[in-house]
């Protein structure tokens, strides 16, 4: 039976040293505060919203929620990522993805300052990520190195699979197994032999969207296996990309969904924040 990797106690013990690092701030003067943009009332997008203003809180940052109609104009998005640009009291600007269909979703990224950006997702912050040199890492895929990190798990050298290409996820999960020495293969829907390419990795990530894709047939024996996905089953279940059940019987450790993954997405936007309030702070001081 695998070990259970828990991204929800990798995430209390990141958060905690993120509080204590913001109390250091604050005592400075400096409040990090992250501002969340919401267009519209997705059910979905409001939940992860609330959560990250509740992070927000639970860290002693500042945070900001401005939610606009669902009638907003790319115009008016844009003039108001400007605002929040403009104000240096602010340290991190995100808009809740997706947006609705007649907002230029590329036109409202590359406006975020690539010092704010705390997602990293626009240009000059993917590229710098694919120097080896990032202003700031991308959430979910920090997130997984770091529970990697924390369950003693050495990437150097390994053979590391993704499965999934998303610009989210995929290839800047990539990215951040190839800075560690992995040995990287990025498979996708076009990808003619999955479960042979799979079957060798040493780390496999899976990012796809598809409930319990990943069966135990399709993992090498003492492999390592993240599941990114988060998906609603045929019994109503929350489940991940993986099959549970069958793959933590060869895997070596194996995260769980929920519970493994998802809370560290927000505490690495939190820890962003943190390192471009902190970049503030030595401007000041």
């Amino acid at each position: 039976m695998a070990v259970i990797l828990s991204g929800k106690a990798v995430s209390a013990a990141e958060r905690e040293i993120i509080r204590q690092k913001t109390a250091a701030l604050v005592e400075r003067g400096v409040t990090p505060c992250l501002a969340v943009i919401i267009v519209g009332c997705d059910p979905a997008s409001q939940v992860y919203v609330r959560n990250k203003h509740k992070a927000c809180e639970e860290v002693g940052f500042r945070s900001l929620v401005i939610e606009m109609s669902e009638q907003t104009t790319t115009e008016a998005l844009l003039s108001k990522i400007s605002e929040l640009a403009a104000d240096d009291g602010v340290d991190g600007i995100l808009v809740q993805l997706p947006l609705p269909r007649h907002i230029d979703e590329n036109a409202v990224i590359s406006a975020i300052p690539p010092e704010k950006d705390v997602d990293a997702f626009t240009l000059p912050n993917v590229g710098a990520i694919m120097t080896g040199a990032p202003r700031f890492l991308p959430c979910t895929p920090a997130g997984i190195m770091k529970i990697l990190e924390y369950g003693g798990i050495s990437v150097d050298g390994k053979e590391c699979v993704v499965v999934g290409r998303s610009n989210i996820v995929g290839k800047p999960m990539a990215m951040l197994l190839l800075a560690k020495n992995g040995t990287v293969t990025v498979c996708h829907s076009h990808t003619g032999n999955l479960a042979e390419v799979t079957g060798r990795a040493d780390i496999l990530v899976v990012a796809i969207g598809k409930p319990r894709f990943i069966t135990a047939d399709m993992v090498k024996p003492g492999a390592v296996v993240i599941d990114v996905g988060i998906n609603r089953g045929e019994d109503g279940k929350l489940c991940g990309d993986v099959d549970f059940e069958s793959v933590s019987q060869v895997a070596s450790a194996i995260t769980p969904v929920p519970g493994g993954v998802g809370p560290m997405t927000i505490t690495s936007l939190l820890s962003n924040t943190l390192a471009s309030a902190e970049r503030r702070a030595e401007k000041l001081f």
